[in-house]
Formats: C-alpha cells, structure tokens, sequence
C-alpha cells in the first residue's frame, strides 16, 4: 500500500521510523530486564501510536501487525506471557517486516512481507510446531486460541478465487500456499515441519542512511533571519570597503604633500631627518592601507558568495510544493457541488511551483473561502448555465503562477461574475459611499469594493461560503504575507482573484526615502513608478491634492502628513515645497489604485530585513516595522496599505477600518494529538470544514494553551505522554470556566470498558479510531457546539 498523499508520506516516514526505533530500544531493555516495567509501558505506547498511525494512513498490513504485537505485549503485561529469547525473536522478526511494509508505504517497493506468516509467528505457531513430535499425523492440532485466531486471519485475508485457481472460492493465496507447503505430496510422506511453513524469509540487509532529519519550523525561521541578517552585514561590509578607499585617498594626497616638503626641506639640515622619517612611516602606512584595502575586498567577495549560498540554502529547505495545499482542495469542491447540485470540472494547474512554508499556512484559509464563495455565489446551476448557453458542467480553476520574485495564486471561474448594480446598491445601503461617489468610479474600483468588511450583496448568510466571515478577512490574510488581491470580472462571463504574494518574508528590497532628514522604507513590491513632479503641477480636486499621470487624476499625500510629523519645522514639506521647482514623488499601486507619496528625497535602494513591531508598538498607523540599513541607521518601514487606507484612495474609505468585532469568527477547536500524521490529518478535516484549529501535542500542552485563549470544543486522543486525554478532561471539567466546552475523545480504544472511562471523565462523545468517519467528527461537533 503506498500512501498517494506527499505530505502525509512523509510525515509517516518520520513518524514510523521514530516509533518503530522506540519500539525496538525498548524490545531491548525488556530482553534485558524482563522484571521492569518502564520497558514495557513504553513499548505499550510505542505500538498503540505506531498501530493508530498506521490505521489513519491506511497502512493496514503494518496495523494488523503491530496490533498483534500489542497484544503479546498486553499478555505480558497481565503476567499471562513470561519474557522469553522466542517470544523477543517473535517480536523482533515482527518489527522488522513492519520496517518493511512502512518502507513500502512510503516508496513504493515491494516489502516481499507475507503478512500472514507473520501474524502466525506472532500467536505461537512457530513454537506451536517445533514441539509437534515429527509422526504426528497432519493436520498438528493447534492450541484451540492460536486455531481460532488464525481462522480469523484467514477470513481477514480472503481473495477471490481468480487470484488462485487452486484455491477454493475465499480461501487466501497465502493461506493456500501455507497448507500445501504443509501437505505431504504422497499419503505416506512424512509430514513436514510447520516451521519451515511459517518461518518468514530473512529479510535483506541494508545500508544503514538517515533520509530525513525533523527540525522545528521555529528553528528555520531563527536560520532564516539570521541569514538575512548576514546578507545586510555583508552590505555593511561592502560599505567599509568604500571607506578603506578613502583613507587610501587621503594617504596618497598626504604622501603627495609630505613628500613636496621633504625636497623644499632638503637645505635644511634640521629638518631634513623628520622629513626622511615622516616619508618612510608614511609609505609603510600606505603598504599597509593597500594590502587591508586588497584582503577585505576578497574577504568580502568571499563572505557575498558564502551569505548567498548559505541564505539561499536555508530558504530553499523551507520551500513546499503548491501541491500541500492545492490538494486539500479537490474533494471540497467535489462534496460542495454536489450539495448544491451544481456539476463542476475543476482544474488545478501549477501545483509543482515552490513557495514558503509561512506562506501555504497563511493562504490555506483565503483559498478555501474564494473558492467556498465561488462555488456558492459564482458558479450556477446546470439548468441556469443552459438557459445562459453554457456549458452544463462549470470551470473552476486554481493556478500558481510565478512571476519574478513574486507567485500568484488564481482562482477562476466561468460563471455569472460580479453583479456592479448589486455591489453600487450594498455599498450605499452600508453607507461606504454616496451615489454621486460611485458615478465617479471605475468599474474595478466598485469591483473592489467587495473587500470591504462585512460586504456581501446577499441578506443571509449562506453555510458554503458565508459563515459570517467576509473577502477583508481574505484582503487581511494577504496582506500580512505583503501580498495583495485583485479581482477581475466580466458579467455573465466568469470572475477571476489574483493573490500576488512576495516568495521572499524576511527580507525585501525597498526604497529608501527621506522627509525630515530621517530615512524611511518602502517595499519595492508596492512601487509602480517614481518621477519628479513639478509644484505648479499639483492641483486640488475634490478637496484632495492630485496630479496628472498617464492621462488621470491620482491622488497625492505628503509622507510628513501621512506620519503626523510637525509642520512648523523648517524642515517640514511646506517650507521645502515653496522652494523646490520639482517634487520627488513614489507612485504606489495596490490593485487598480494609486496613490502619489510625496517626500524630500530619494535615497537608496537596498535589501532590508524587516523586523516586525513589538506588541507595544503592533498599533502604530502606517509602519509596518523597522530596519538597519546599510550605513548603520535604524530605519522605520512603511505599511503601503495603510498609506492608501490613511488617505481613503484605497480599496476602503476614510475612517473605516477592519476590525475582530466586526467579523464573525470561525468556531475555535483545540486538537490535542501527540500523533504528527494524525494530527496533520485531523487538522486538515477540521479546517476544511471552517474550523479555527490550535494544535497541541500531548494532553498537558494542551492543558495549557486551554488557559491561554477561548476555544468552542475540544477533540483529543486518549494515548498521549505527560498528560492523558482522561486525565486532561477530568482537569478540564475540574475548572468552572470549562465545565460546558464540548469534549470529544477520538481513539484507537473501541472496548465499552473504554468508552464508559470516558464518560466518566466527562467527555461529551467518543470515537474511535477504527470506525473514523470524518462526517461523523464534524456533524458531532456541529451538534455540540450549537447546543452550549
């Protein structure tokens, strides 16, 4: 079986070799010391985490095998089972075909692991066979559990009779072989040893290699900024070596005079031995100056490539296919159309394209509700597309893009598109503008309009796309990873959003300005164009300052009004603006607006690392955060999308802002799961269904992040490290705050023993593993979130 999925691939790899060395360390200490029970309950926890791993991916073959484990190790553990060199064989030989078929699951070769025999080697037959005395007549008679038990396993492992045509209809090939390895080929044979049937084939040795090493994403983000620390310092570098030029410069002018008085002080005869002196010191000093200036010019050539290398390595390590999230998506699409009875052909293109882990994290959630609104307001019916003359089946498309140093991610589709008489009549209901405003704006400025918060031209809120979370929170999400998003539409004809995202979230190159005599930074991802404008070319329209470029009006702003500096220094624009004939003017774009910044200069351009506000400072209107230049200066970076909110040319008016109590937020859900592939698969489920998900590892991290913000349920595993699921819903139910949160435990433990602890422990549903049906989880936490 190998397991289709990339991600949860190797997520499995990691997880399974982790678990399966655990279980083999710990097979170890307990051959050694078979009277101790730590061994042996890690080992318990090693094979019910290696089991549920397995169970979740699909990974049957090893699931069976490692259960069967479990229970030779729970018989242990009940005192019914002695520690013996053949029963750790037995377990041993175990672990090694599950090595193997965890192998196969992850890359595709063959394990040539006869399940079957395994299972067999696993109850006893093996032991059963060897003290079978050599003239008892075939068939041996088993222990009646080992009979039973591998009547079970021929049941589990049943074909049809096609795949063997010496067996009888049902009955498994391996079983088949099994019995006529076993069989005497003449009536007086003698019968042959059973072990010969059920010992496994020695499995290949192998060179020993670590393909994969985990290291925590925080750890490569701290490499990250530490790597474009070093490209900054470098640059810095690079400034010294201007420096060492200088002093060269100086030296040589110095010499120059120096060695002019040296000749005139040739007839005097006291001043001639200062002068020989001084000459010889300098032309030393000026060796030394050369040499220096030589050696940290090749320093620095080598420190750029290293810095380079080295920064371009670690980015690359955090880079991830498109397809970790564009596959997240298919099945959405498919249930989604099928709830609304709508056929659609959805089409993914550009899924093998890199980009930042931050980044796929990040536009999960605004890809799934574009292509959620899609879905519900955009695409129609078939009976709507025939009457429309379309094609009964609807496209939508999800396509990356690379472009530069930047990637766009499309959503698209052929459906009925933006209705502008619907968005000009939501906008003046809301209150965003005046008729007479709209009359004056270009139909991609009322398209845009969309991402106002709370804007939606429908009056109920529809369970696909709704939800009450609008496209600002989509506009929100963007913007954070210094994106943007634009949207194109043509009505009747489809609609189109381009999320154009920066590949690049530490560091960017930017603009250096100045106003007032300080630098300020200004991503060059947000420049259209810069250029000088004259004074007398600035004009009021509206009560606004505008210029003409490209033939229309833009608005303009001066940064020092935009920053509130004061105005009364002489410094200030209005002194510099009544003398300076032309005025340096940085033209921003965001979607289909502009908007002119006027400053006092134009300084540099440089690659920054940008390092984002301190919680005291995360409030501050138009900075989005600070940087060290080149020369040394500390140097504030300016937010490009609150200049345009701050002037009201951008995509929301004057005054009005996103904020968490005007959007409706998405039910919160702590998942505690120790499992990594279980717990990437549930939060998957989870937040393909709307869910706001916090992940936590055991039971007592979970305990913890609990106390540290307000969740709607809580779904955990039972068999966790540190802290149970049990015992972390008896804590829970043990605070008053917590006495009504909806708790769901979700389980490999299926025993009715199992399932009444608990209840007892105060979880409000309970389902195992085995059984999973996502459709189950979620409509039981629907269930029990709308009745608290």
């Amino acid at each position: 079986m190998f397991i289709e999925d990339e991600e949860l691939r190797t997520l499995y790899k990691v997880s399974s070799t982790e678990h399966i060395d655990t279980i083999e360390l710990g097979l170890i200490q307990l051959e050694k010391f078979p009277h101790d029970p730590s061994p042996l309950n890690a080992l318990l926890r090693g094979t019910h985490s290696l089991k549920g791993d397995s169970r979740m991916l699909g990974v049957q073959e090893a699931e069976a095998i490692v259960h069967q484990m479990e229970d030779v190790l729970s018989a242990v553990n009940a005192g019914q089972q002695p520690v013996t060199p053949q029963l750790c064989d037995r377990l041993y030989k175990g672990l090694d075909a599950v090595r193997k078929i965890a192998k196969e699951a992850t890359t595709g070769e063959p394990s040539g692991i006869s399940t079957f025999h395994i299972m067999a080697l696993l109850m006893g037959a093996e032991e059963e066979a060897s003290t079978a005395p050599m003239e008892t007549a075939f068939p041996l008679a088993l222990d009646p559990t080992l009979e039973e038990s591998l009547a079970d396993l021929e049941e589990l492992f049943s074909i049809p009779e096609s795949s063997n045509p010496g067996a009888s209809y049902g009955e498994p090939a391996a079983l088949v072989h099994f019995r006529q390895d076993l069989l005497p080929s003449e009536p007086e044979a003698k019968p042959l040893l059973i072990e010969n049937a059920l010992q496994p084939e020695p499995l290949p040795a192998e060179t020993f290699q670590l393909d994969t090493l985990r290291v925590e994403s925080a750890k490569l983000d701290t490499l990250m900024t530490q790597a474009d620390e070093l490209a900054v310092t470098k640059r810095q570098i690079a400034y010294r070596l201007e420096d060492l030029a200088e002093l060269v410069s100086l030296w040589e002018d110095w010499n120059r005079e120096i060695g002019t008085q040296a000749l005139e002080a040739k007839e005097t005869t006291t001043s001639q031995p200062f002068y020989q002196q001084t000459t010889q010191r300098l032309a030393h000093m000026g060796q030394r100056l050369q040499q220096l200036q030589s050696t940290t010019a090749d320093d620095t050539a080598r420190l750029e490539t290293v810095a380079y290398e080295l920064e371009n390595g670690i980015r690359n390590l955090r880079m991830l296919p498109l397809s970790s999230i564009f596959n997240l998506f298919p099945r959405m699409v498919r249930d989604l159309g099928q709830q609304q009875a709508k056929i659609i052909n959805f089409v993914i293109e550009g899924d093998n394209l890199l980009a930042d882990k931050r980044i796929l994290e990040t536009i999960k959630d605004p890809l799934t509700h574009l292509l959620r609104n899609a879905i519900d307001h955009g695409l129609e019916t078939p009976l709507e597309r025939r009457a429309a003359h379309k094609a009964e089946a609807a496209t939508l498309r999800l396509r990356g893009v690379q472009r530069g140093s930047q990637i766009c991610l499309e959503i698209s589709d052929d459906g009925r598109g933006l209705d502008l008489n619907a968005i000009r009549k939501t906008a003046i209901r809301r209150g965003l503008h005046t008729e007479a405003e709209l009359t004056h704006m270009s139909s991609a400025q009322i398209q845009a309009l969309i991402f106002a918060p709370g804007f939606s031209t429908r009056d109920t809120v529809t369970e696909i796309s709704g939800r009450g979370m609008g496209l600002d929170v989509v506009r929100a999400n963007v913007e954070r990873l210094k994106g943007e998003v634009q949207v194109e539409s043509v009505p009747g004809q489809g609609c189109t959003f381009c999320l154009t995202l920066s590949t690049n979230l530490a560091s960017t190159q930017a603009l250096i300005v100045a106003v007032h005599q300080t630098p300020y930074a200004l991503s060059l991802e947000a420049i259209e164009t810069l250029q000088m404008v004259p004074r007398e070319a600035i004009f009021s329209l509206e009560g606004s300052l505008t210029i003409q470029w490209q033939g229309k009006p833009v608005s303009v702003a001066w940064l020092s009004d935009l920053l509130d500096l004061p105005m009364d220094s002489p410094l200030s624009p209005r002194a510099i603006y009544t003398q300076a004939k032309l005025i340096p003017c940085v033209i921003l774009r965001q979607g289909a607006n502009y908007l002119g910044v006027l400053v006092d200069a134009l300084l540099d351009q440089q690659q920054i690392v940008v390092k984002p506000h301190s919680k005291l400072l995360s409030h501050i209107r138009n900075i989005a955060g600070a940087s060290i230049l080149a020369s040394g200066e500390v140097c504030m970076v300016l937010s490009p999308q609150d200049l345009f909110k701050s002037v009201g040319a951008g995509l929301l008016p004057t005054g009005i802002h996103s904020s968490a109590e005007s959007v409706h937020r998405a039910p919160k859900i702590l998942l505690v799961e120790d499992s990594i592939p279980i717990r990437t698969q549930m939060k998957r489920i989870l937040e393909g269904a709307g869910y706001e998900v916090t992940a936590a590892v055991d039971g007592l991290d979970g305990f913890d992040k609990l106390q540290t913000s307000t969740f709607d349920a809580m779904v955990s595993d039972v068999e966790m490290p540190n802290l149970t699921g049990l015992e972390l819903t008896r804590q829970v139910r043990e605070c008053a705050a917590y006495d009504k949160l909806p708790i769901v435990l979700v389980t490999t433990l299926a025993q009715a023993e199992d399932q009444r602890r608990g209840a007892d422990a105060g979880a409000n549903a309970y389902i195992t593993k085995g059984d999973f049906d996502q459709s189950l989880l979620l409509n039981t936490l629907r269930r029990l979130i709308a009745s608290c």
